[in-house]
C-alpha cells in the first residue's frame, strides 16, 4: 500500500493523506483512487473559485516571430506564482491563445484543449488549481500577429 501512495502522490501531486484516503476508499484499486483524487480536486477547485487572486504573473510567448501573446494569469500567492506547475500552465495557455485566437478569457476557457481533446481549457486550469491548492484565473490576454 505504501508504494501505491507514493506512486499516486507522484502522479497526481495530491497530499499523502489524500492519496492514502483515496486508496482506502477505492479498496486498493489504484486507477479508481486516481479518479477519486481527480474528482475531489475538481470539487476543491470549484470552492476555491471565490477566493481573491492578488498575485500571479505576466507571461509572454512568441511563435515563429509571427504570433505573440501576453497573458495575465492570476493566483492567490506569490509562492504559487513561482511554481513550475503555474508557469507551465501559463505557457500552455499562451500556446492555446496563439493557435486558437480566442476573443476573451471566457471563450478561451470554453475551448477544447488543443493537446488533449478530451478536456477543455477550463478543466486544465481547474486541474492545476486543484494541484496547487489555490484559485487560478485567466485575467486577460492580448494576441498579436503579422
Amino acid at each position: 500500500m505504501q508504494d501505491g501512495i507514493i506512486k499516486l502522490r507522484e502522479e497526481t501531486g495530491a497530499g499523502v493523506m489524500d492519496c492514502k484516503r483515496a486508496l482506502a476508499d477505492a479498496g486498493g484499486d489504484y486507477e479508481k483512487a486516481k479518479r477519486l483524487i481527480a474528482e475531489r480536486g475538481l470539487a476543491k477547485a470549484a470552492k476555491q473559485g471565490e477566493r481573491a487572486t492578488g498575485a500571479g504573473l505576466i507571461y509572454s510567448y512568441v511563435h515563429m516571430d509571427r504570433v505573440g501573446v501576453l497573458l495575465e494569469l492570476r493566483c492567490e500567492t506569490d509562492f504559487v506564482a513561482r511554481t513550475d506547475d503555474f508557469r507551465n500552465l501559463a505557457k500552455e495557455l499562451s500556446m492555446q491563445i496563439a493557435a486558437m485566437d480566442p476573443d476573451s478569457p471566457e471563450t478561451l476557457l470554453a475551448q477544447e484543449y488543443m493537446k488533449d481533446s478530451a478536456k477543455t481549457v477550463d478543466q486544465l486550469v481547474k486541474g492545476v488549481a486543484a494541484k496547487v491548492g489555490e484559485n487560478i484565473q485567466v485575467a486577460r490576454f492580448s494576441r498579436f500577429s503579422l
